[in-house]
């Protein structure tokens, strides 16, 4: 099937296998697909809800799951000020239920492969997913890898897949974890009490004892333009950085 020269990539029915509350505004749905596919971290899929009326609505989610041959794939979904999407996961859906899906979806964010040099991650909030599927699939298939990831959240309470994230550090001497909190005073000295800037992340590529050549920033838009900016500030090449943004 092809739309405009390009192959469409066709919607499939999937069903809810568990529903988990990460943080205060984020969960992570668990989707089993009926047709399973293979994806590139980075990647992400249309969901679409139709109501009885026949309205319907859709929204984009990053895959936050590593690249694997499972047919469960994990979303991170925030729920957002009017957001009807994100309101009916948070509010509504339930192990059992049946949502509409596409994908995957996306050939420009995805993580380097095979990736040789030090990766440098940049997030805030759910738009740490597709970040999380990066450090997920290096974990398996690039453990050597250096990679940085610093990460804002307005609290620690708010900081996905914290437990997670802090286990990889513990083990892993290639990787390096940093906290941007926003709201209150970071609990550990290697983190920051403040927002994202120039010299937070050159503080970062410090850590990472060489320079990036794949910079990977998402988050809202705000927060991409002000830590895109910093990226620059802090020397790196334009070239080597690559955004995604969310909202809706």
């Amino acid at each position: 099937m092809t739309e405009g020269g390009a192959q469409t990539v066709p919607w499939q029915s999937c069903v809810v296998e568990d529903i988990v509350q990460q943080t205060p505004s984020i969960k992570s749905v668990f989707l089993r697909l009926r047709k399973s596919f293979a994806h590139i971290a980075g990647q992400h899929v249309d969901v679409r809800l139709t109501a009885p009326d026949g309205y319907s609505a859709m929204r984009s989610y990053s895959i936050a799951s590593a690249a694997t041959s499972s047919p469960i794939i994990e979303l991170a979904i925030e729920r957002l000020e009017d957001g009807e999407v994100s309101s009916f996961f948070h509010d509504v859906a339930a192990i059992g239920d049946e949502i509409e899906l596409r994908g995957p979806l996306g050939g420009y964010f995805l993580w380097p492969a095979p990736p040789v040099d030090a990766v440098l991650l940049i997030g805030a909030g759910s738009g740490l997913a597709p970040l999380m599927a990066m450090i997920r699939q290096r974990r398996t298939l690039s453990p050597a890898v250096p990679t940085a990831l610093l990460l804002s959240a307005r609290t620690a309470e708010d900081v996905l897949f914290a437990d997670e994230l802090h286990s990889i550090e513990v083990s892993d001497p290639a990787f390096v974890l940093a906290l941007a909190i926003t709201r209150e005073e970071p609990a550990r000295p290697s983190d920051f009490g403040r927002r994202i800037d120039g010299a937070m992340v050159q503080d970062i590529v410090g850590r990472l004892h060489e320079k990036p050549s794949h910079v990977f920033v998402c988050g809202s838009n705000g927060f991409v333009n002000i830590a895109t900016e910093g990226a620059l500030l802090a020397g790196l090449d334009a070239s080597s950085i690559k955004t995604e943004r969310y909202g809706g």
